[in-house]
């Protein structure tokens, strides 16, 4: 319940559950579109959905502020790929809340003669390279780590026995290859920081993707992919302890 609390305490988490009841309606909506039945409950659904991203745009008012803070702070880091990607990744995140915010303002008539269309594409461009940057760094950090774990003699040992076991499948898959998937996938296993913020960058992608017209899904795909990025940014908001540092 205190984690609850805290959770809904915060403009961050109470932002993300929206998210997540955002993109669950839109989801839902597209898996009852062909059910004539619940034409009433898919258009509660669309209204929810429409009620959420409102909100949620309230809640971002002052995030751009936050993101200039976090590109000064990765600008100090020593790891000079990091502190490229890191930069990069706020800088543009910042940029993406300042256009939203435009966007906001104009929706409410705060801003007049505001081409909507043309920011809304903006957002979306620097919400891409934000996610392509962050993308970026978590590559780095996996191979990094899976060097690490390369040089260790015991998990040398570890991969000798997995090749040895699985001869037949040698047979078939280079050896080199099946070593690389088993070292990658062990360094996700015992980093789930990592792979859990990998995972949430691969399915918030597909969301400026469809909307940049660079990769054309549905709107299924685009529910499920930001509900399923949603759960991951509230379980690590909630568990600091999985969020990805730097």
């Amino acid at each position: 319940m205190d984690t609850v609390i805290k959770l809904t305490s915060q403009s961050q988490g109470r932002d993300r559950i929206f998210r997540a009841t955002q993109y669950a309606c839109a989801l839902t909506v597209y898996l009852l579109r062909k059910n004539s039945e619940k034409r009433d409950l898919v258009d509660k659904l669309k209204s929810l959905e429409k009620n959420m991203s409102a909100g949620r745009k309230l809640f971002r008012l002052g995030n751009a502020v936050n993101s200039i803070e976090a590109a000064k702070r990765s600008v100090q880091l020593s790891d000079r790929v990091l502190c490229l990607c890191l930069t990069a990744a706020n800088v543009n995140r910042a940029l993406y809340f300042i256009c939203d915010n435009l966007v906001w303002a104009s929706s409410v008539g705060l801003l007049r003669n505001i081409d909507r269309d043309r920011w809304n594409l903006n957002a979306s461009r620097c919400y891409f390279y934000s996610l392509t940057m962050n993308l970026i760094r978590d590559v780095y950090v996996i191979l990094q780590l899976m060097l690490q774990r390369r040089k260790d003699a015991r998990f040398k040992q570890k991969i000798e026995h997995h090749l040895n076991e699985s001869s037949e499948a040698a047979e078939v898959i280079i050896p080199q290859l099946d070593a690389f998937v088993f070292v990658l996938l062990e360094t996700l296993r015992s980093h789930p920081t990592v792979a859990l913020d990998t995972v949430k960058n691969i399915c918030d992608l597909f969301i400026p993707l469809d909307k940049l017209g660079i990769y054309k899904s549905n709107a299924g795909v685009v529910g499920f992919c930001g509900f399923i990025s949603s759960l991951i940014g509230i379980a690590t908001l909630a568990q600091p302890s999985l969020r990805i540092k730097p």
